[in-house]
């Protein structure tokens, strides 16, 4: 509709599903949790309903789930020495994580700077297996933290074969799955993993509320990581957001009942874009092509084209997109994830992102190649006039 924005930022967050909003505001009367009165009884059957939805959105049992106030706490909660513990019950201390990792991972753990080390990634972003069966088999049992989908390129670990590895040397993993859950299917047994962080807001939930989904084995004794009123079974103290839980069940659930059409639908509007940019640019460089990739993620550069001036030009045309990480992405400096993946600095300043989710159509795409055109004509012309 002409005179509407457009929103392609679904990474950095998806906009508040209509059902999600009607649920959160029903929710908003019911009474503290832990009260015993009708209010309260109320408050918890809401919260442990919105427990059980998130759970089978990644195969786990609701007893697992622990709300948090989203992916950020998540990460921080679980990568902490003595969070998690190896099947024989010792705890890790040592950290091995990618450099392409979520920065509540790389600056939100809790280990001591020599108790980190940072796996190697090929040019596709991709853990370099062999540089982790190296490190996995020298010292102690380490926890391994690797994200299932990263937030910038899109690109997918492969998580069954470092699970494989993980298991063979007797450590214990944890995946960071906000950008992946409700976008690729998501389950524990399955990945293999012991630990894993989602974030409502993604799947277009409510902000303010995630989840560590923990396997009873690797945190039985693990230590509360906020000490209170002994919420969440003693795991996270504060009295619960309702409403919030209660919008992320609503949009777990709508996530899974969706999940094999919303893929097929987001990898077409994805392709589409990217052979549309590719006739206006056929210089165009898609970063993490060469990886297995989200459906609904596209991040591309063309040279000599800086990302800030593309990125004004659309918001003026009615475009929202980003540059990267939203995290990092309001921040000066190169993304650390191209850094990581050996982009050069001059392209990596020109790295733009399309994320696509539920609200995206068909019709979104052309709309952006208009825009995207006439703002890539304004700036050829503007350096054409400085060359004259």
């Amino acid at each position: 509709m002409k005179g509407t924005r457009l929103y392609l930022d679904h990474n950095a967050t998806s906009p508040l599903r209509p059902e999600v909003a009607e649920a959160c505001a029903a929710a908003a009367g019911a009474g503290n949790p832990s009260s015993v009165h009708a209010e309260g009884r109320r408050g918890r059957a809401l919260v442990e309903a919105a427990r059980r939805e998130v759970a089978a959105l990644v195969g786990a049992r609701a007893e697992d789930v622990v709300f948090t106030s989203g992916g950020t706490e998540a990460n921080n909660a679980a990568l902490r020495p003595g969070a998690l513990r190896t099947e024989a019950g010792a705890p890790v201390d040592r950290l091995l994580v990618s450099p392409t990792e979520h920065p509540s991972v790389l600056s939100g753990h809790g280990f001591p700077p020599e108790a980190v080390e940072v796996l190697a990634v090929d040019g596709a972003g991709l853990l370099d297996l062999e540089d982790l069966a190296r490190r996995l088999h020298v010292g102690p049992p380490a926890l391994v933290s690797v994200q299932v989908a990263n937030s910038e390129t899109g690109a997918l670990q492969p998580l069954a074969a470092i699970a494989e590895q993980v298991r063979a040397a007797g450590a214990v993993l944890h995946a960071d799955a906000v950008q992946a859950a409700g976008r690729v299917p998501l389950g524990m047994e399955a990945l293999g993993v012991d630990a894993l962080s989602l974030s409502a807001h993604k799947l277009g939930g409510p902000m303010g509320i995630g989840a560590l989904v923990l396997r009873p084995v690797r945190s039985g004794a693990a230590p509360s990581f906020i000490r209170g009123g002994g919420q969440e079974r003693g795991r996270r103290g504060g009295t619960e957001n309702v409403a919030g839980c209660v919008g992320f069940g609503v949009a777990a659930r709508l996530a899974a009942a969706e999940l094999g059409a919303a893929a097929s639908r987001l990898g077409a509007l994805r392709d589409a874009a990217e052979a549309g940019l590719r006739r206006l640019a056929p210089d165009l460089t898609v970063f993490g092509a060469a990886a297995p990739r989200l459906p609904n993620t596209l991040l591309f550069g063309v040279p000599g084209v800086a990302a800030e001036t593309v990125l004004i030009g659309l918001d003026l045309a009615g475009v929202a997109a980003s540059s990267g990480s939203a995290c990092s992405s309001g921040k000066v400096g190169r993304s650390h994830v191209l850094a990581a993946m050996g982009v050069r600095d001059e392209m990596a300043r020109g790295a733009l992102r399309l994320s696509f989710g539920w609200s995206s159509g068909e019709e979104d795409v052309g709309r952006f190649l208009a825009a995207y055109e006439n703002v890539l004509q304004r700036l050829y012309e503007r350096e054409r006039a400085r060359a004259a």
